[in-house]
């Protein structure tokens, strides 16, 4: 299919691995799934899902982006949707042994990218995204950012709101400025905000 400009989006639990590790199949496969799915029917922007990769959503949309506004929104919605689900299973395995595993490892971050040129390719029933910028956006899951939960908004995305006023300071957090570089790819710069004075 013709590649076409797109946003992507990535939310991403934390501490997947600690908790799987350290949690029975019985009560990981009922929580993992849950959380994923708050995340998913919180979508207000029209994004679609191209794949779910265990511990994250891939989505994406083509077309109009969303405003910045819409779009940070979006983020923090994701965001609090997720952290009200963890409250929800704490409750409903309180008597389970590994309950408290549920909200003191598990966390949520969100990368945020955009490519100029993305092929959707249909395979089967699932649509898989193809392009230099799919590797970017998950490359960037892995960086410099000193905190385990936070929006990661990419050089490229933000570039698209360039001829508007970009608000970096929401009330609740800040944007701050970081580059990391990548094997085989280079610098990669984006901005951050730290997403736990959401829910503190």
């Amino acid at each position: 299919m013709k590649a076409k400009p797109t946003l992507i989006c990535i939310p991403d639990i934390s501490g997947f691995t600690e908790f799987m590790s350290s949690t029975n199949i019985e009560l990981s496969s009922q929580v993992i799934p849950a959380l994923l799915n708050k995340v998913i029917y919180a979508n207000t922007i029209g994004l679609k899902v191209s794949e779910i990769e265990g511990d994250a959503i891939l989505f994406y949309k083509t077309g109009d982006l969303p405003t910045f506004e819409e779009l940070i929104t979006q983020c923090r919605l994701f965001y609090t949707e997720f952290y009200k689900q963890l409250r929800l299973l704490h409750t409903q395995f309180k008597h389970n042994d590994d309950k408290i595993n549920i909200p003191s490892v598990l966390g949520l971050k969100i990368v945020v990218h955009f490519g100029e040129k993305i092929s959707a390719v249909p395979i089967g029933k699932n649509i898989k995204l193809m392009g230099e910028d799919v590797i970017i956006a998950h490359r960037l899951l892995k960086n410099k950012i000193p905190f385990d939960e936070y929006i990661l908004l990419s050089e490229n995305i933000l570039d698209q709101y360039k001829d508007k006023i970009i608000e970096r300071n929401f009330g609740w957090g800040t944007l701050h400025e970081k580059d990391t570089s990548y094997k085989h790819i280079g610098d990669i710069s984006y901005s951050y905000i730290d997403l736990t004075p959401l829910v503190d």
